[in-house]
């Protein structure tokens, strides 16, 4: 058997029995024991097969790493979190948008809340939250814009590296806001790219409203988005100190406190469904450069 015909038999062997020995290679192939280690190093150089000690094994597929992951935490994990809070806050946010106003709103579970309370209102809304632009898309009549750029599945967001995307070219009343964390220095973010693509919505809207609940007065982060000076309003719930409280409003912050709400076990558990998403705005493919 010549050389190419033996290494593909040893191949569909090894396909078929997960492993063999030299020995069971030389009686399946008919082939000398100096033969059968000739190939196995032959075809585990071309990184065919895996050698091991005394024959060969079929090679494992590596698993597939995900690309295009940030290091801020994953909106599936933190969507559960201080659910109750986060719900009262979003209404409460949602209630200051007007109709008519063109508004930004930044992917987060928080910022996520608003969804529901949106509904019915008539706005312009530009977001990089896809979640957030599949449910408005199918639940409201608002007009939805979304950035270009790589789509980061664990956060929720739609995130472009480039300076010159859509959101420069849209100016917004208000821009609604999470953020990781919340200090005398400002807002606080985990993930550079983040803070990259943050700031150019920030700058393109001319009141900053953030949604924080109170456990992120309480979180430190590496990276400052931007100061104090540059919030309006800080939408909170009457968990947070009154030091915190006083803090901002010594920078000129106006705090807002609300009362938590009672929850169902079903709310705040979002589904994504891409496909009925691009199915409502097929145009929209092409604002997404690369999908990660």
């Amino acid at each position: 058997m010549v050389n190419h015909k033996r290494h593909k038999r040893m191949l569909k062997l090894l396909s078929e029995h997960e492993h063999a020995t030299v020995q069971q290679l030389m009686d399946w192939l008919s082939a000398s024991a100096a033969t059968v280690r000739r190939d196995i190093a032959w075809l585990a150089a071309k990184n065919q097969l895996t050698r091991t000690r005394g024959g060969a094994q079929k090679l494992q597929p590596q698993q597939k790493k995900r690309s295009f992951t940030l290091s801020s935490e994953t909106f599936q994990n933190n969507i559960q979190n201080h659910a109750a809070e986060k719900r009262a806050i979003a209404r409460y946010a949602s209630s200051m948008c007007k109709n008519g106003e063109t508004i930004i709103i930044n992917g987060g579970t928080t910022t996520f809340g608003m969804v529901e309370f949106l509904v019915d209102k008539q706005l312009k809304i530009l977001t990089n939250s896809f979640l957030m632009a599949e449910r408005l898309l199918l639940t409201s009549d608002n007009e939805i814009i979304l950035p270009g750029g790589k789509v980061y599945r664990e956060q929720n967001v739609i995130l472009s590296p480039f300076e010159n995307d859509i959101a420069q070219h849209h100016y917004a009343a208000k821009m609604f806001m999470g953020v990781y964390g919340l200090s005398i220095l400002g807002l606080m973010e985990a993930d550079p790219l983040l803070i990259q693509a943050e700031k150019r919505l920030i700058s393109q809207a001319e009141e900053l409203i953030v949604l924080v609940d109170s456990s992120k007065f309480a979180r430190k982060a590496g990276l400052v988005l931007c100061g104090l000076n540059r919030v309006s309003t800080v939408i909170t719930d009457t968990g947070v100190s009154d030091g915190a409280v006083q803090l901002l409003e010594q920078y000129g912050v106006k705090v807002i406190t609300v009362e938590p709400e009672r929850l169902c076990a079903h709310e705040m558990e979002p589904t994504l469904n891409l496909g009925a998403y691009f199915e409502c705005r097929p145009e929209l493919r092409a604002e997404l450069a690369e999908v990660g």
